[in-house]
């Protein structure tokens, strides 16, 4: 049996506009990419375009777990970040726009030459093989704790050609040398911040890459603590942070003997981004 498209995604439209789903007409309109291979202007060059009634099961399969609020990237399997595809499922945070700056301001430090990178908490690779691919000099190195983020990590990275090193530690528990750079993007969200958070988030999201713990501080003071022993001298220390952690993450690090902080604005004006060296 064959269906119309435009009444699949219409339906889909209000299911997810019923379920409370946002972008309801964009995640219809996606799903439908996804599954059916199509494109708008595919689409709006044939309004009668049809697919088979098992396509249509397939499709209505994923909107309705989508109205679930499970995050459309973990339907689809990926996400565009810095210009890449990195494949993403529940084992991995997202990445998100913001971190960008994050991965920008990085790049720009390298410069030319071989320089070292370590990122540390790399969930899904995205800072680090987008570095690697931007910096093809550069040497970079991805830690995590969870074996199975560092599969999704280590697959992200052949899928990019990129050339990055994994190690799977408790923070700097298994890490051995010095590097020029260490960039982190660490759980910073408060434990009793969580329950607030998105659905999509909240229960989808692996806790452990949210969750930094009572104040949101906990990983940036444990990293901050052994970081200038891992940093060659002068090296440079680059955090993602909560829009309101400008002030403290900057005095942690002054507390830990980093100088020439700078606290940078996303596109939204919030602080986002930590830049310090070692002394």
């Amino acid at each position: 049996m064959e269906i119309l498209v435009r009444d699949i995604i219409n339906k889909a439209q209000n299911t997810l506009e019923a379920a409370g789903i946002a972008d309801s007409q964009v995640d219809s309109w996606l799903l439908a990419e996804f599954v059916f291979g199509i494109t708008r202007a595919k689409y709006y060059a044939n309004m009668q375009m049809t697919v088979d009634g098992k396509s249509a099961e397939k499709y209505n399969e994923l909107v309705n777990q989508r109205a679930g609020h499970i995050p459309l990237q973990y339907l689809v399997g990926t996400q565009e970040f810095m210009g890449l595809t990195f494949k993403v499922n529940e084992n991995v945070l997202i990445p998100r726009q913001d971190t960008e700056l994050l991965v920008e301001n990085v790049a720009d430090c390298l410069g030319n030459g071989e320089r070292t990178v370590l990122d540390m908490c790399t969930g899904s690779g995205c800072i680090a093989v987008s570095i690697d691919r931007l910096s093809k000099d550069s040497k970079v190195t991805a830690v995590d704790i969870s074996e199975k983020a560092l599969e999704v990590a280590q697959e992200n990275n052949r899928f990019n050609n990129a050339n990055v090193t994994f190690i799977q530690s408790d923070l700097f528990t298994n890490v051995t040398g010095r590097y020029d750079i260490i960039v982190s993007n660490p759980p910073y969200i408060r434990t009793d911040e969580i329950p607030k958070l998105m659905e999509e988030v909240k229960s989808h999201e692996p806790v452990m890459a949210l969750d930094g713990m009572e104040d949101g501080l906990y990983f940036y003071k444990k990293i901050c603590n052994e970081a200038s022993d891992y940093l060659n001298d002068n090296g440079k220390i680059f955090f993602e942070i909560g829009y309101d952690q400008g002030d403290d993450v900057s005095e942690i690090l002054r507390q830990n003997r980093f100088c020439n902080i700078e606290v940078l604005k996303d596109l939204s004006g919030n602080d986002r981004v930590v830049i310090a060296r070692k002394e």
